[in-house]
This record gives C-alpha cells, structure tokens and sequence, in this order.
C-alpha cells in the first residue's frame, strides 16, 4: 500500500493480461490501495508500444514549434464550438487565485463526423477534429495517424484500467462496459515553457492544482519533470518523476462521486521550473456522454447514504469545463478593466 509521502507507485499493469491469478489479484490489491489513498498510480506493462509513445511526443513538439499565427489557423474558439483545435496560452485558470496559467494545448479525440448523432445533438467534445494544412505542417498525414492510432491503443487501455477498477470494488469485471461504449474521450497535447525560479511564490503555474473532471486521466510525461501530486496525509506536494514508458493514471472527480467518495480524485499541478521546455500528452476518459451515474453498489454500506443526486456523464464535465475557463475569462476582464481605469486616471491628470 502506498504509504504518506510517497509518490505514485509503478506497477506492472501486464499481470492482467497474463495467466497468473495471484499477480493478478497483487494488482488489483495494489489499484485498490492507490485509489483509497491518492488516487494515483503509474503502469508499465502495457500494450501502448513505446515507438509510438516517442513519436506522437515528437510530432507534440512540431505542433507546437509552429509560429502563434500558424496555430491560431486552428483556434478551438473561432473555428469550432465543439472543442478541437489550439487552445491559447493563459486560457485556463483551474486553481482559484492564481494567474492564468503558462500552457498551451491542442484538443484532438475522435474523428466525429457532423453526420454523427453525437455531433447532431451537441455531445460532449464531439465533432471533427481540426488539422493543420499541409503548407502550414509538412508531415501532416503522418501527424494524424499517427495521433488516432496513439489515442485508439489509450483509449483502450483505458477500458482495461476500468475492469481493474471493476474488481476493486468487488465488482464484475465487465460493470463499467455499458459505462464505456460509446465513450467520448479527448486527448490534449500540451506545452509548458519554463517557468522562473520564483514561479510558485508568484502564484504562477503551468497548470493550477486540480481534480479533473471525468472518470480517468492517462497521462504520458515527456522526459521534462514538473508534476506534482498532492499527498493529503503530509499536507505535501509529491514530485512524480518521469519514467520512460510508463503512463500516470489518476481517478477523477466523476470515479469519486461514483464511489461516493470512497475513491479520491486528487489534487495534481504541474510547476515546470526545470529551464527545458515540457511536453505531456493526457488523454481524459470521460465515458459515455449519456451514461448516469448514480452511486455504485457496495460503496454505500450499511444504510450510509449516497452522497450524490444521479447526474449524466456529459453535465459533469461541462461544469468542470465552465468553472476553469470562466475564472481565466474573468481575469482577462477584470485586467482589462483595470487597464481602463488607470488610463482614465491618466487622461483626467493631463485634462488638468
């Protein structure tokens, strides 16, 4: 069991592949505990080829070497209303009272068709994504097959990760496939520039401590450090140092409220002071977008009450989705506001 102070273990997710029952039941066990405690763990052992993990982080970089105007030829806000595409640096702001945060992404999931009843009725991230062209990103039908096949084989393992968690909550292993057919998931590529010395002080993140908002959350590092987890018996940030091949997986609020409240969607940060640039590739499991979820049997014992109202799949996530981009918005706002108010006071000095 992890113990306090201790950063995400690693396990070897092959055991559930493999034909032995008691590594097997070890990493169940070894799920289970992380899940009560952190709600973090790291995998190895699984079917995603490390090949392909260094390319799409290689095609990563390219995207993001591109010039702003380049990017902005596929801005998720002017070309989309179903988010695909760049995402501006200083859009998002996920912890309250801290400045916009120093990242900048790229949303990509499946390739939804607008014929498709998910795109139709205005699903959750559901639509077609936006590529760059071929003038603006030599190499760009390699970059798209190879960022679908990558997130297909996570979107996969995915699936594998919720039969585990299935079986640490003395479930079935298949209880979480109706859950997941039809699942929408959406896979964000990320950028970090380095950040000054005195970042944290300064409230300035990368990405502000937070509990995502679906189910669960596959993340690839990159070789450049900068995330922390936050250890709630020692009141401690916890670094989770990158290890090649490895994903780090962490429940979110969704698997939490689904628990009702057993499991902990924890809090995580990414504060990139290590004077490389950082690149990461998460890929968000939300399920499918009309699936209820209501509180799952044995996580309310002996009458304890369930602690939610049912809610669908797709309105939890968009009130995650709500609350972090309209703190940035406000900010922008209100920075302009001020702006205006000191070149009023300054118009009305010279009047005088």
């Amino acid at each position: 069991m992890p113990r306090a102070g201790d950063a995400p273990p690693i396990l070897d997710f092959a055991a559930f592949y493999g034909d032995d029952a008691a590594a097997k039941q070890k990493l169940v066990d070894d799920v289970r505990n992380c899940c009560l405690h952190n709600g973090f763990f790291q995998i190895t052992g699984h079917a995603v080829p490390l090949e392909l993990q260094d390319k799409i982080m290689d095609w990563n970089k390219r995207f993001f070497d591109l010039s702003l105007e380049q990017k902005m030829e596929i801005n998720k806000d002017t070309t989309n209303t179903w988010n695909r595409g760049y995402e501006l640096m200083k859009s998002q702001i996920l912890e309250p009272g801290t400045l916009p945060e120093l990242k900048e992404g790229y949303y990509i999931g499946d390739e939804i068709p607008k014929t498709h009843p998910y795109f139709v009725e205005k699903k959750l991230n559901s639509g077609p994504n936006m590529w760059p062209s071929a003038a603006t990103l030599p190499g760009v039908e390699d970059f798209k097959a190879t960022a679908l096949e990558y997130y297909a084989q996570v979107v996969a393992l995915a699936k594998d990760i919720l039969k585990v968690l299935a079986l640490t909550l003395d479930l079935d292993e298949s209880f979480f496939d109706g859950f997941a057919a039809g699942a929408v998931a959406t896979m964000r590529l990320l950028h970090y520039p380095s950040q000054p010395p005195d970042s944290p002080a300064k409230l300035t993140r990368g990405i502000g401590a937070h509990t995502d908002f679906g189910t669960i959350t596959l993340l690839l590092q990159g070789r450049v450090a900068g995330l922390q987890v936050y250890d709630h018996a020692t009141a401690a940030w916890l670094d989770v140092a990158p290890t090649p091949g490895a994903f780090v997986v962490n429940l979110g609020n969704l698997m939490m409220r689904w628990s009702n409240d057993r499991y902990v969607s924890n809090l995580h940060r990414v504060i990139n002071v290590s004077g490389d640039e950082r690149y990461s590739i998460p890929v968000f499991f939300s399920g499918n977008p009309d699936y209820v979820v209501r509180c799952l049997p044995n996580c309310a014992r002996d009458g304890e009450p369930e602690k939610y109202p049912p809610i669908t799949v797709e309105q939890a996530v968009l009130g995650g989705y709500a609350d972090s981009y309209g703190r940035a918005e406000k900010w922008k706002r209100d920075e302009a506001d001020k702006k205006k108010g000191v070149e009023g006071l300054a118009g009305t000095a010279v009047a005088v």
